[in-house]
């Protein structure tokens, strides 16, 4: 058994101060770093991780998932636009010892990471299945909407996946508990 970290879009816009913040995106970059220096220093309290993988929003001209008007359920002010800080992680999320990066989005809304590739074109499930990943933890940003994509993809992919609910934040407490009970239901372990 081979367990992957996926630290999903935690990324300047979605975090205090970006276009599309998520309150407590900040704390959240901050504690995941810590996740990961206890990993890259091979501490022995840190999560026995075969990998970490990170996933980012990464638009180039993603159509009508940009609005000047949104809805906040199909449209979204404009982030993570390549080229610009918005789209870079966080500082707080430092170190950043990521095995790969998985982005997702240049032409259009992608809420999933398996909706990603690497720059050289490998989508996160190939990736994970060529590293005998099994076992997957999901965290990150935001909890409602491109976490539990990740998560649901990753059960319907076969992977073991375990949801990080401390080491995430959700855009609205409805929104949130909804999302936990989808995850739960599709057979995420949330804890």
């Amino acid at each position: 058994m081979k367990r992957a970290l996926i630290v999903v879009d935690v990324q300047n816009d979605f975090c205090e101060g970006g276009s599309l913040p998520v309150e407590g995106g900040a704390q959240v970059a901050h504690d995941i770093a810590e996740i990961l220096h206890h990993w890259v220093t091979k501490d022995p309290k840190a999560p026995d991780y075969a990998h970490v993988v990170a996933t980012k929003d990464h638009h180039v001209d993603p159509g009508g998932h940009w609005s000047k008007d949104p809805d906040y359920a199909e449209s979204w002010p404009v982030h993570c636009r390549v080229g610009t800080d918005g789209e870079a992680f966080h500082p707080n999320l430092d170190p950043q010892p990521f095995d790969a990066i998985f982005l997702k989005g240049d032409h259009a809304a992608a809420y999933s990471g398996f909706e990603g590739q690497t720059t050289g074109g490998v989508g996160l499930a190939d990736w994970l299945r060529r590293h005998e990943v099994t076992h997957v933890d999901v965290c990150g940003l935001a909890t409602d909407y491109c976490v539990r994509s990740t998560a649901l993809d990753a059960v319907a992919n076969g992977f073991q996946t375990r949801l990080l609910p401390r080491l995430c934040a959700g855009v609205a407490p409805e929104t949130t508990e909804a999302a936990l009970v989808a995850m739960r239901d599709a057979g995420v372990t949330v804890g």
